[in-house]
């Protein structure tokens, strides 16, 4: 098989896991940046959890279906989402600080259901 062929099905893959909307937008989330420090995504969980930013945390919580893994990376990534879910049409964004990002491949897992908002 030719390598142009291989780099067509390689690109129709990544495109089909890629979720859209019916509109043909495309769906996006708000997760931890993986280059940033723990101690700077501690502060940006902190805030978002209770110090402004009003994100649901409730299910990072021990015994909650997104508590493992137990990590600030995963833990601020819900955190994150749930704020910018919620905000995203009120001029909230993703960015805390530069500690977050966006994707649009869905970060749910397991029992772990990430939420998004059209």
């Amino acid at each position: 098989m030719s390598i142009v062929l291989l780099r067509i099905m390689l690109a129709l893959l990544v495109m089909s896991m890629i979720t859209r909307k019916s509109n043909g937008e495309f769906e996006q989330w708000c997760i931890a940046d993986e280059q940033t420090p723990d101690n700077e995504l501690q502060g940006a969980l902190d805030w978002a959890c209770g110090g402004g930013g009003a994100a649901d945390c409730s299910k990072i919580q021990v015994n909650q279906p997104c508590y493992f893994p137990n990590t600030v990376r995963d833990h601020a990534s819900y955190a994150f989402n749930s704020y910018y879910q919620k905000n995203k049409h009120k001029g909230g964004s993703c960015y805390f600080k530069g500690a977050a990002m966006i994707t649009e491949l869905d970060p749910s897992h397991n029992s772990c259901h990430y939420e998004f908002m059209p």
